[in-house]
């Protein structure tokens, strides 16, 4: 049996792991569907601050919108950018953190330039930055990525530094191998878990920072995200009086992130020979 066989064979025996990858998957498929699910939230009703009925599973805002409608689009908005900004920041800190294992010389430049940009307060600088630029998707997405990739390089860097002392790769350079030729063919092979579990974790982390910024103010005024929602349930004062304007896309929200932290954690102990024998 192949490794990934082995691995998938372990992940799917977990329950919490499968049942989050379930949930993710749903997610998912709710935010490219969301056009089919709900019409989009716009305009005025009548039915204003009105409770979770059968006409209104999730209740309506202060200006009579379906708050189910707005979860749902919600998840559109939310979903992309999280992976948008989880992919930009994947593909900046996995770069550097192979070229920091790798060529020696740069290592200790760009572990600095890691240590410095982890020691910044991130929120404030998130939140200045966004200000400046102005409100957008875009704004958003790469806000998020430009404060999410030195973890990710960190973690890299760590796991390519063992290989980096392993015999074959020696034998790489000796057959006279180029530097893109083995980094791409065996450092990058060789942190592709890592790779994954950090996809899921930025995800949710690039998801949570997006809510908060959203909820400052600072997302896109023109399309609905979990972090819009709670902001207009904080603007019109609905927090205090309308229970379900914030309970329900809170509930996205820690949904999405404690499955996303289940799912990394399961996937760990599923490709770990000692946990999965165990």
């Amino acid at each position: 049996m192949t490794p990934a066989r082995r691995t998938w064979r372990a992940f799917r025996a977990n329950g919490l792991g499968m049942g989050s990858a379930i949930v993710i998957l749903i997610m998912i498929a709710i935010a490219i569907a969301a056009p089919l699910l709900a019409q989009f939230p716009s305009g005025y009703g009548i039915d204003i601050l009105m409770p979770p009925s059968p006409q209104h599973p999730f209740g309506t805002d202060d200006l009579g919108r379906d708050v189910l409608a707005q979860v749902i689009w919600g998840t559109r908005i939310s979903m992309i950018i999280g992976f948008a900004a989880s992919v930009l920041a994947i593909i900046i800190g996995v770069a550097l953190g192979v070229l920091a294992a790798y060529a020696r010389r740069l290592d200790g430049a760009i572990s600095m330039l890691v240590d410095v940009c982890l020691a910044l307060p991130v929120l404030p600088l998130m939140i200045l930055v966004a200000a400046l630029v102005g409100p957008s998707v875009t704004t958003l997405v790469l806000v998020i990525a430009l404060f999410s990739w030195p973890e990710v390089t960190r973690i890299v860097r760590s796991q390519a530094l063992s290989v980096t002392r392993l015999p074959y790769v020696d034998a790489a350079r000796t057959i006279g191998g180029s530097h893109i030729w083995i980094m791409t063919r065996h450092l990058l092979p060789a942190v592709a878990p890592i790779i994954v579990v950090s996809v899921v974790l930025t995800a949710s982390r690039a998801v949570l920072s997006e809510a908060g910024l959203s909820f400052l103010g600072l997302g896109d005024p023109e399309s609905w995200s979990w972090g819009k929602i709670l902001f207009n349930a904080q603007r019109s004062g609905a927090l205090t009086v309308a229970w379900w304007c914030t309970l329900f896309p809170s509930l996205a929200i820690l949904l999405l992130v404690v499955s996303s932290t289940l799912v990394s954690i399961a996937y760990n102990d599923a490709r770990n020979p000692k946990t999965r024998e165990n």
